[in-house]
């Protein structure tokens, strides 16, 4: 996916965690946080961020914080796009074969999940989550404990006993990472259930992507190890 009205700036601080604010051309702005993880070890004072223009009309912010840089790594941080690129990345061909039916935001049982796919006439449900936590190359998933996303798996492994596929799908905002692990010192029952659901059927998957000032970009299957 591509964003348009990018901008360079450097993180001053978050004093809440839907704003931010960065400096960009030598004053301060305000920008909306398009995540509302933690994002502790990216969101530090100095660090280098791309912001894009808000073009919303009654927005209270004019900018939107899209990613970060952490060494020599950019890590987009953008909740909205995990989805976007997911489906880019199918109808690409990514996972063959390509789903004939791509529909977005279904709900089966107490569960809404991100898409409903057909592949060969075989229904499909598939979650998506974004990953942004990043310690000497392994990234975990949740940066915070995430209720509704232990509730999604247990949601995916009941399709699967009820005969759909079902599938969970991390997107790794960044590129060069060594493997993907739940963070169980963090949310130990969203590593629970992510075990339970592998051990239903359910498919899992991660991937990493390509990401730069201004797109971000599917790429690569990354070992998932839980």
């Amino acid at each position: 996916m591509k964003y348009e009205g990018m901008e360079p700036g450097v993180f001053l601080d978050r004093p809440n965690r839907f704003i931010a604010h960065v400096e960009l051309d030598g004053a301060t702005v305000v920008c909306h946080v398009k995540n509302t993880g933690r994002c502790r070890e990216l969101l530090v004072p100095g660090a280098p961020v791309f912001i894009q223009r808000a073009v919303a009309p009654g927005r209270k912010t004019a900018w939107d914080l899209i990613s970060v840089r952490k060494g020599g790594r950019l890590i987009n941080i953008d909740s909205a796009a995990p989805n976007r690129v997911f489906a880019e990345w199918l109808k690409s061909g990514g996972l063959l074969p390509v789903p004939e039916l791509i529909r977005p935001e279904c709900r089966h049982g107490d569960s809404r999940f991100d898409f409903y796919l057909e592949f060969d006439g075989r229904p499909v449900f598939a979650e998506v989550k974004g990953v942004t936590l990043e310690e000497d190359g392994i990234v975990r998933f949740p940066d915070a404990p995430t209720l509704r996303g232990t509730k999604h798996l247990r949601g995916l492994a009941e399709c699967v006993r009820e005969g759909y596929g079902a599938m969970a799908v991390f997107l790794i905002q960044m590129r060069g990472v060594r493997y993907l692990e739940p963070n169980r010192a963090t949310d130990p029952a969203f590593a629970d259930a992510l075990r339970a659901a592998r051990d239903a059927g359910v498919h899992l998957l991660a991937l990493d992507c390509d990401v730069t000032e201004d797109s971000l970009t599917a790429r690569d299957e990354v070992e998932l190890r839980c």
